[in-house]
């Protein structure tokens, strides 16, 4: 057991107040949750501003989606340097480009600059993002490293990441609506920079980087979590999730527009996100028996099925009924996953391979927001609950396929044996 884990042992129950009794895990919790806050309000501060300048919700959704696709297709180098080099190391200089940048798209918005110079400036305000979500996880995995509570652990940065997501829109709304309409972004710069700051200075923390100096293991033992073949597999599964969560956005708003009640949009997203975070809660205080990668299968088969009733819902209770039944099925999917990287992925690439799965999902979402809102423009009303459904159903069938690259590789050999018991010796 590491030495960094003082939960007790005598509970076999993995829970939620053993996990937050953990050693130092405030140090690194508090100032990661007010660093995380304003990845939820880069979108729709973007929107709210671009929109109030140009005019067109269509440039201020392209815009926004720059930012968007920059982000998952950076994340994951940012991921991989700060595995090779430190938490520190790259968040410092990420976190100060990332407040110049939003500044200056800010600016760029209110001095109605070109349309080329805010798609630009989106490019590295995205592509600067600060990864604080997956850095907290893979903090959490020096701490409990071999522990039943990784699950728990999982369960609960998931929960903390679907509360961003409820509360950083609102406030974002609330202060583009109510102060300013450049406020969101600016409120967005300044919490990145003082979270992120407060954050990276946690070093005791933080995982130990591969490029450590005296470390004579580095060279072998870092290895890109791209060429692990479970994580290509989950990647793939977090895009089909991440079309979730884009296309319900589009779908739900054309949804309630069709019917004259726009403002039952954030009821039924909100009745969505709800279904996601109890399950969440429950997920994490459940001792699973279950291999997690069976468990992934279950859960994202009870996804599928979910999300593919959406198209045929014609009224607001079903609507939400079901929004509720796919929000609560998508928690253990995502847990389960993030689960799966700490017994697939090597200690030196888990920073990595959290950032590939957390820009699958954006990478996923930009994707399904432009695909719904095509078949919603071009077919019926709710056509763009088609894409949940598209997305699940296709990442169910590559995941039950190569469901066995899922499996932990095997990390010792016995090399004794009794007639009742085994001594297994770990091979370095």
């Amino acid at each position: 057991m590491p030495e960094n884990f003082t939960a007790t042992v005598t509970d076999k129950r993995p829970g939620y107040g053993q996990l937050l009794r953990t050693r130092g895990a405030w140090t690194f919790l508090l100032p990661g949750f007010a660093a995380r806050q304003p990845f939820a309000m880069l979108t729709i501060s973007t929107v709210l501003l671009v929109q109030h300048t140009t005019g067109s919700y269509g440039t201020a959704g392209a815009v926004s989606a720059t930012t968007g696709v920059s982000m998952a297709l950076f994340a994951p180098f940012t991921g991989k340097l700060a595995d090779r080099f430190g938490q520190r190391a790259v968040l410092v200089p990420g976190v100060l480009l990332h407040t110049a940048s939003v500044l200056l798209l800010t600016l760029l918005a209110l001095s109605d600059a070109p349309l080329w110079a805010l798609f630009v400036a989106a490019v590295p305000t995205g592509a600067s993002t600060p990864q604080i979500g997956p850095m907290v996880r893979a903090r959490w995995g020096v701490k409990l490293q071999g522990s039943p509570l990784m699950t728990t652990a999982a369960a609960f940065e998931s929960v903390t990441d679907e509360f961003t997501f409820v509360l950083g829109p609102l406030f974002a709304t609330a202060l583009c609506t109510g102060v300013h309409p450049a406020a969101g972004l600016v409120t967005e710069a300044s919490l990145t920079l003082v979270g992120g700051l407060l954050f990276a200075a946690q070093r005791g923390t933080q995982p130990r980087p591969s490029r450590s100096a005296g470390d004579v293991h580095a060279r072998v033992e870092h290895v890109s979590a791209l060429r692990v073949p479970g994580v290509r597999v989950l990647i793939v599964a977090f895009l089909g999730i991440g079309s979730v969560f884009g296309g319900m956005q589009v779908a739900l708003a054309a949804f309630t527009e069709s019917i004259g009640e726009p403002g039952l949009n954030g009821v039924l997203y909100g009745t969505f996100a709800a279904g996601n975070m109890l399950s969440g809660i429950v997920c994490g205080a459940v001792a699973w028996k279950i291999a997690p990668q069976r468990r992934l299968l279950l859960a994202y088969t009870a996804l599928a099925v979910t999300a593919s009733g959406l198209w045929a819902a014609q009224s607001v209770l079903l609507l939400a009924g079901i929004g509720l039944l796919v929000g609560t099925c998508i928690a253990p999917a995502l847990i389960t996953g993030y689960t799966l990287v700490e017994k697939l992925v090597p200690p030196t690439a888990r920073t990595e391979a959290f950032t590939w799965l957390t820009g699958a999902v954006a990478l996923g979402q930009a994707a399904a927001v432009t695909v719904a809102g095509q078949l919603e423009d071009r077919l019926w009303d709710g056509a763009g609950f088609l894409v949940p459904m598209g997305g699940t159903v296709l990442a169910l069938l590559l995941l039950a396929t190569l469901r066995s690259r899922l499996v932990p590789p095997s990390t010792g050999l016995t090399v004794a044996r009794g007639v009742r018991h085994r001594v297994p010796v770990s091979v370095d």
